[in-house]
Protein backbone atom coordinates (compact mmCIF):
# COMPACT_ATOMS: atom_id res chain seq x y z
CA UNK A 1 0.00 0.00 0.00
CA UNK A 2 1.65 3.52 -0.73
CA UNK A 3 0.88 6.19 0.51
CA UNK A 4 -1.61 7.50 -1.24
CA UNK A 5 -3.71 4.53 -0.68
CA UNK A 6 -2.71 4.72 3.24
CA UNK A 7 -4.19 8.11 3.86
CA UNK A 8 -7.37 7.50 1.47
CA UNK A 9 -7.55 4.29 4.06
CA UNK A 10 -7.20 6.13 7.05
CA UNK A 11 -9.36 8.64 6.12
CA UNK A 12 -12.03 6.01 5.57
CA UNK A 13 -11.42 3.97 8.52
CA UNK A 14 -11.73 7.69 10.72
CA UNK A 15 -14.44 8.45 8.92
CA UNK A 16 -12.77 12.33 8.17
CA UNK A 17 -12.04 14.36 5.49
CA UNK A 18 -9.47 17.63 5.48
CA UNK A 19 -10.89 20.22 7.62
CA UNK A 20 -10.97 23.88 5.59
CA UNK A 21 -10.94 26.00 8.35
CA UNK A 22 -7.76 24.45 9.68
CA UNK A 23 -6.06 24.46 6.31
CA UNK A 24 -5.47 20.58 6.34
CA UNK A 25 -3.78 19.24 3.34
CA UNK A 26 -2.57 15.59 3.97
CA UNK A 27 0.50 14.78 2.32
CA UNK A 28 0.63 11.80 -0.11
CA UNK A 29 4.25 11.73 -1.57
CA UNK A 30 6.48 9.74 -0.01
CA UNK A 31 9.75 11.35 -1.60
CA UNK A 32 8.76 14.23 -0.29
CA UNK A 33 7.93 12.66 3.26
CA UNK A 34 11.62 11.03 3.28
CA UNK A 35 13.50 14.81 2.55
CA UNK A 36 11.62 16.10 5.05
CA UNK A 37 13.50 13.76 7.29
CA UNK A 38 16.67 13.92 5.61
CA UNK A 39 16.43 17.73 6.46
CA UNK A 40 15.80 17.64 9.45
CA UNK A 41 18.66 15.45 10.17
CA UNK A 42 17.13 13.48 13.29
CA UNK A 43 19.80 11.15 15.60
CA UNK A 44 18.65 8.78 18.08
CA UNK A 45 19.03 10.94 21.14
CA UNK A 46 16.80 13.93 19.55
CA UNK A 47 13.84 15.26 20.77
CA UNK A 48 10.95 16.04 18.16
CA UNK A 49 8.33 18.55 18.50
CA UNK A 50 6.29 18.01 15.10
CA UNK A 51 3.53 21.12 14.59
CA UNK A 52 0.25 19.52 13.02
CA UNK A 53 1.05 15.95 12.84
CA UNK A 54 -2.48 14.99 11.19
CA UNK A 55 -2.71 11.40 10.43
CA UNK A 56 0.32 10.72 11.43
CA UNK A 57 2.34 10.51 7.78
CA UNK A 58 5.67 12.18 8.99
CA UNK A 59 4.80 11.38 12.57
CA UNK A 60 5.92 7.97 11.69
CA UNK A 61 8.67 8.38 10.02
CA UNK A 62 10.11 10.65 12.81
CA UNK A 63 9.58 7.76 15.72
CA UNK A 64 11.77 5.58 13.91
CA UNK A 65 14.62 8.08 14.07
CA UNK A 66 14.22 10.16 17.41
CA UNK A 67 14.62 9.19 20.78
CA UNK A 68 11.19 11.23 21.60
CA UNK A 69 8.62 12.65 19.26
CA UNK A 70 6.30 15.41 20.91
CA UNK A 71 3.17 16.05 18.47
CA UNK A 72 1.45 19.00 19.15
CA UNK A 73 -2.05 18.49 16.79
CA UNK A 74 -5.09 21.33 17.43
CA UNK A 75 -7.66 19.06 15.37
CA UNK A 76 -8.77 16.60 18.72
CA UNK A 77 -9.98 14.08 15.59
CA UNK A 78 -6.56 13.82 14.74
CA UNK A 79 -5.76 12.85 18.33
CA UNK A 80 -7.65 9.19 18.71
CA UNK A 81 -5.76 8.62 15.06
CA UNK A 82 -2.56 9.16 16.23
CA UNK A 83 -2.59 7.64 19.39
CA UNK A 84 -4.13 4.59 17.99
CA UNK A 85 -1.57 4.33 15.01
CA UNK A 86 1.20 4.29 17.28
CA UNK A 87 -0.03 2.35 20.08
CA UNK A 88 3.12 0.17 20.47
CA UNK A 89 5.83 3.35 20.48
CA UNK A 90 6.54 4.16 23.47
CA UNK A 91 8.51 7.71 22.06
CA UNK A 92 5.38 9.54 21.36
CA UNK A 93 3.78 12.19 23.20
CA UNK A 94 0.43 13.60 21.69
CA UNK A 95 -0.77 17.11 22.91
CA UNK A 96 -3.95 18.67 21.87
CA UNK A 97 -3.06 21.99 21.82
CA UNK A 98 -2.89 25.38 20.30
CA UNK A 99 1.02 25.77 19.19
CA UNK A 100 0.71 29.43 19.23
CA UNK A 101 -0.66 28.99 23.76
CA UNK A 102 2.88 26.50 23.95
CA UNK A 103 5.25 27.41 26.76
CA UNK A 104 7.81 25.78 24.84
CA UNK A 105 10.82 26.39 27.65
CA UNK A 106 8.06 24.21 29.76
CA UNK A 107 7.83 21.70 27.75
CA UNK A 108 11.17 20.98 26.74
CA UNK A 109 12.32 21.45 30.60
CA UNK A 110 9.85 18.75 31.65
CA UNK A 111 11.70 16.33 29.33
CA UNK A 112 15.38 17.30 30.15
CA UNK A 113 15.86 18.42 26.63
CA UNK A 114 18.84 20.41 25.76
CA UNK A 115 18.69 22.16 22.92
CA UNK A 116 21.67 20.38 21.33
CA UNK A 117 19.21 18.11 21.11
CA UNK A 118 15.67 19.49 19.87
CA UNK A 119 14.42 19.77 16.23
CA UNK A 120 11.45 21.18 14.87
CA UNK A 121 9.70 19.73 12.11
CA UNK A 122 5.96 20.81 10.87
CA UNK A 123 3.69 20.64 7.48
CA UNK A 124 2.30 24.23 8.54
CA UNK A 125 -1.24 25.14 7.49
CA UNK A 126 -0.80 28.33 4.40
CA UNK A 127 -3.07 30.64 6.93
CA UNK A 128 -1.09 30.67 9.93
CA UNK A 129 2.27 29.85 8.72
CA UNK A 130 3.42 33.28 9.76
CA UNK A 131 2.26 33.46 12.99
CA UNK A 132 3.78 29.83 13.90
CA UNK A 133 7.89 30.83 12.37
CA UNK A 134 7.17 33.91 14.30
CA UNK A 135 6.09 32.51 18.04
CA UNK A 136 9.36 29.95 17.49
CA UNK A 137 11.51 32.91 16.83
CA UNK A 138 10.69 35.35 19.40
CA UNK A 139 10.10 32.99 21.67
CA UNK A 140 13.45 31.90 21.11
CA UNK A 141 12.25 28.19 21.42
CA UNK A 142 15.73 26.27 22.68
CA UNK A 143 15.90 23.96 19.48
CA UNK A 144 18.97 23.95 16.31
CA UNK A 145 16.73 23.99 13.88
CA UNK A 146 13.28 24.13 12.34
CA UNK A 147 12.33 22.48 9.25
CA UNK A 148 8.62 23.05 7.58
CA UNK A 149 6.66 22.70 4.04
CA UNK A 150 4.69 26.07 3.84
CA UNK A 151 3.19 27.47 1.17
CA UNK A 152 5.70 28.25 -1.95
CA UNK A 153 5.09 32.54 -1.79
CA UNK A 154 5.50 32.04 1.60
CA UNK A 155 9.05 30.15 2.24
CA UNK A 156 10.49 32.57 -0.63
CA UNK A 157 9.83 35.56 1.77
CA UNK A 158 11.15 33.50 4.59
CA UNK A 159 14.55 32.48 3.45
CA UNK A 160 15.19 35.81 1.46
CA UNK A 161 18.20 37.71 1.45
CA UNK A 162 17.28 41.13 3.58
CA UNK A 163 16.86 44.14 1.28
CA UNK A 164 15.77 41.98 -1.64
CA UNK A 165 12.81 41.62 -3.69
CA UNK A 166 10.89 38.96 -1.88
CA UNK A 167 11.84 41.26 1.70
CA UNK A 168 8.89 41.30 4.07
CA UNK A 169 9.38 41.81 7.62
CA UNK A 170 9.36 38.63 8.38
CA UNK A 171 13.03 38.20 6.20
CA UNK A 172 14.45 40.37 8.61
CA UNK A 173 13.31 37.98 11.61
CA UNK A 174 14.18 34.90 10.18
CA UNK A 175 17.60 36.27 9.25
CA UNK A 176 18.30 37.62 12.52
CA UNK A 177 17.80 34.18 14.50
CA UNK A 178 18.42 31.81 11.41
CA UNK A 179 20.84 30.61 8.32
CA UNK A 180 17.96 29.59 6.45
CA UNK A 181 17.82 27.06 3.52
CA UNK A 182 15.55 25.71 0.06
CA UNK A 183 15.35 21.77 0.09
CA UNK A 184 12.44 21.01 -1.84
CA UNK A 185 9.83 21.90 -4.03
CA UNK A 186 6.63 20.39 -3.64
CA UNK A 187 3.70 20.28 -6.34
CA UNK A 188 -0.02 20.32 -4.96
CA UNK A 189 -0.58 16.59 -6.97
CA UNK A 190 1.45 15.89 -3.67
CA UNK A 191 -1.38 16.54 -1.41
CA UNK A 192 -5.12 15.50 -1.06
CA UNK A 193 -7.20 17.45 -1.41
CA UNK A 194 -4.83 19.37 -3.40
CA UNK A 195 -3.94 22.97 -2.55
CA UNK A 196 -4.06 25.46 -5.78
CA UNK A 197 -0.85 27.10 -4.88
CA UNK A 198 2.59 24.91 -4.68
CA UNK A 199 4.85 24.15 -1.66
CA UNK A 200 8.35 23.95 -0.74
CA UNK A 201 10.16 22.62 2.03
CA UNK A 202 12.31 25.17 4.01
CA UNK A 203 15.16 24.68 7.18
CA UNK A 204 15.57 27.15 9.19
CA UNK A 205 19.22 26.84 11.00
CA UNK A 206 19.05 28.62 14.68
CA UNK A 207 22.29 30.82 15.05
CA UNK A 208 23.96 30.32 17.98
CA UNK A 209 24.58 34.49 18.15
CA UNK A 210 23.09 36.75 15.79
CA UNK A 211 24.46 38.64 12.75
CA UNK A 212 24.40 41.81 14.11
CA UNK A 213 24.88 43.61 17.75
CA UNK A 214 22.16 45.59 19.08
CA UNK A 215 21.26 47.84 22.18
CA UNK A 216 17.66 47.31 22.06
CA UNK A 217 15.94 43.94 20.20
CA UNK A 218 12.46 45.04 20.81
CA UNK A 219 13.14 48.48 19.22
CA UNK A 220 14.63 46.82 16.24
CA UNK A 221 11.90 44.79 15.52
CA UNK A 222 9.58 47.53 16.37
CA UNK A 223 11.20 49.63 13.79
CA UNK A 224 11.35 46.77 10.87
CA UNK A 225 7.39 45.68 11.61
CA UNK A 226 6.59 49.83 11.23
CA UNK A 227 8.82 49.79 8.07
CA UNK A 228 6.41 47.25 6.52
CA UNK A 229 3.22 47.93 7.44
CA UNK A 230 3.05 50.74 5.24
CA UNK A 231 4.86 49.49 2.09
CA UNK A 232 4.47 52.41 -0.19
CA UNK A 233 5.46 54.76 2.12
CA UNK A 234 9.29 55.94 2.93
CA UNK A 235 10.91 54.92 5.66
CA UNK A 236 10.90 58.41 6.87
CA UNK A 237 6.92 58.56 6.75
CA UNK A 238 6.63 54.77 8.02
CA UNK A 239 8.15 55.40 11.38
CA UNK A 240 6.61 58.89 12.31
CA UNK A 241 3.37 57.82 11.40
CA UNK A 242 3.99 55.05 13.96
CA UNK A 243 5.25 57.78 16.46
CA UNK A 244 8.83 56.05 16.64
CA UNK A 245 10.70 59.07 16.27
CA UNK A 246 10.27 62.24 15.01
CA UNK A 247 10.67 63.27 11.49
CA UNK A 248 13.49 65.91 12.49
CA UNK A 249 15.38 62.75 14.45
CA UNK A 250 15.12 60.16 11.68
CA UNK A 251 16.02 63.16 9.43
CA UNK A 252 18.87 63.56 11.12
CA UNK A 253 19.79 59.84 11.30
CA UNK A 254 19.20 58.87 7.73
CA UNK A 255 21.96 61.78 6.65
CA UNK A 256 24.21 60.23 9.17
CA UNK A 257 24.09 56.76 7.45
CA UNK A 258 24.22 58.71 4.10
CA UNK A 259 20.61 57.12 3.31
CA UNK A 260 17.97 59.39 1.12
CA UNK A 261 14.70 60.58 2.48
CA UNK A 262 12.99 58.71 -0.12
CA UNK A 263 14.87 55.29 1.24
CA UNK A 264 12.09 52.60 2.16
CA UNK A 265 12.22 50.02 4.39
CA UNK A 266 12.81 46.95 1.68
CA UNK A 267 15.85 48.84 0.50
CA UNK A 268 17.76 48.52 3.86
CA UNK A 269 19.90 45.73 5.56
CA UNK A 270 20.00 44.19 8.35
CA UNK A 271 23.30 45.89 8.70
CA UNK A 272 21.45 49.58 8.28
CA UNK A 273 18.24 48.69 10.14
CA UNK A 274 20.54 47.60 13.06
CA UNK A 275 22.74 51.00 12.90
CA UNK A 276 19.13 52.67 12.76
CA UNK A 277 17.77 50.84 15.47
CA UNK A 278 20.92 51.57 18.05
CA UNK A 279 20.98 55.25 16.91
CA UNK A 280 17.49 56.12 17.94
CA UNK A 281 18.19 54.29 21.27
CA UNK A 282 21.00 56.14 21.75
CA UNK A 283 18.82 59.24 22.39
CA UNK A 284 18.39 60.53 24.99
CA UNK A 285 14.61 60.74 26.35
CA UNK A 286 13.85 58.45 23.26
Amino acid sequence: MNLKEETKYLMQKYHISANKNLGQNFLIEEQVVESIVAASQIEEDDIVIEIGPGLGTLTQKLLQKAKKVIAIELDSRMIEILKDRFALYDNLIVLNEDVLKINFDKLLEEQNAKKEQVKIVANLPYYITTPIVMKLLEDKVPAISITVMVQKEVADRLIELPGQKNTGAITYCVYYYCEPEEILKVPSKSFIPEPQVESKVIKLNIREKPPVELENEQLFFKIIKASFMQRRKTLLNGLSNSSIASKEILKQILIKMELTENVRGEDLSIEQFAKLANSLNSIKNY
